[in-house]
C-alpha cells in the first residue's frame, strides 16, 4: 500500500531555496516531479492557506480568512478526514497550535505539537520525532510542519541572512526525513505562502509563489510541472493513497 509524507515549511519562498546555498534544493529538483511557481491562495496567510491545502477549496469557500479559525457554514471534507474515513492511519507533527483545526476531532491517530515560541530547534526535533514514529508505526499519511522560517521572516525580514539560514536548516531536516523514509513514503515538500519585507498576505508574487516537490516511485525524477496550485496537493495525495476525492474539492491530481 502507498504511504505519503507531506512536509510544509511555513513561509518558504522558492527563490530562497536557491539563495540559501543548500545543496538539498538541487537534489530535490533532480529526484522529483516539481513546480517552483506553484500558486497559493488569497489571503496568503498561514491558516487560510493550510485550510485550502487540506480542503482543496479557496478561502472564500471554507471561510477562514485570517489566522483565527471560523467553522465552515457548509463543511468541506478535508484530506486528513478523508484518509481516516477510508480506514487509513494518520499522524501530524507541528509547532503551531492553530493547525489543530485543519482536521475534525478524532481524525488524527497521532498528533505531536511543540511550540516554536517556547523551544529551540523545534523543527529539527519534530523531524526526528516524525522519523522515529514512522519507523515504529508506519502510518499511511503523515503531515510534518516546520514553522521557524515564517517566524524568522516576520522578525528579520524575508530574504535576510537570518531568514535564509532558517531555510537552510529546514532543508537539512527535509533531507534527513527523506533519506530515512523515502523508500517507504512518497514525500511531498511545499510551503503555505512566501513573504516580502517582514510580512505576507498580499497578491504580490513574493507572497503568492510557493515550491512543490513530489518524490516517490510514482513520480518522474527531474520533471518540471508547468503550473500547479496549492489546491492540487490534497487530490494528488488522495490519488496516491487510493482515497476517493470528496466532490467539493476543486484541485486536480498532478500525477
Amino acid at each position: 500500500m502507498k504511504k505519503v509524507l507531506l512536509i510544509l515549511v511555513d513561509g518558504m519562498r522558492p527563490d530562497a531555496m536557491t539563495a540559501c546555498g543548500s545543496p538539498v534544493t538541487e537534489e530535490l529538483r533532480c529526484a522529483s516531479t516539481h513546480c517552483m511557481t506553484t500558486r497559493t491562495v488569497m489571503p496568503s496567510v498561514t491558516l487560510p492557506c493550510h485550510m485550502s491545502l487540506f480542503h482543496s477549496v479557496p478561502p472564500q469557500r471554507h471561510g477562514v480568512l485570517t489566522n483565527t479559525y471560523t467553522p465552515q457554514v457548509r463543511p468541506v471534507v478535508g484530506l486528513i478526514d478523508a484518509v481516516h474515513d477510508a480506514g487509513l492511519s494518520t499522524a501530524m507533527f507541528n509547532s503551531w497550535e492553530e493547525l489543530r483545526d485543519i482536521s475534525r476531532p478524532g481524525k488524527l491517530d497521532y498528533s505531536l505539537m511543540r511550540s516554536q515560541y517556547a523551544e529551540q530547534d523545534v523543527g529539527t526535533r519534530l523531524a526526528r520525532e516524525a522519523i522515529a514514529y514512522c519507523e515504529e508505526k508506519s502510518p499511511d499519511f503523515v503531515f510534518l510542519y516546520l514553522g521557524e522560517p515564517d517566524e524568522v521572516g516576520h522578525h528579520y525580514g524575508w530574504m535576510t541572512p537570518e531568514y535564509l539560514e532558517s531555510i537552510r536548516v529546514a532543508l537539512a531536516s527535509v533531507k534527513e526525513v527523506k533519506d530515512a523514509l523515502g523508500e517507504e513514503y512518497t514525500v511531498f515538500l511545499t510551503a503555505d505562502h512566501g513573504g516580502h519585507e517582514r510580512s505576507h498576505g498580499s497578491e504580490m508574487p513574493e507572497d503568492m509563489t510557493i515550491p512543490l516537490f513530489i518524490c516517490g516511485e510514482d513520480t518522474e525524477a527531474g520533471k518540471e510541472l508547468p503550473q500547479a496550485s496549492i489546491l492540487d496537493i490534497a487530490p494528488t495525495i488522495a490519488g496516491l493513497l487510493g482515497v476517493r476525492t470528496p466532490r467539493d474539492w476543486e484541485g486536480q491530481n498532478l500525477l
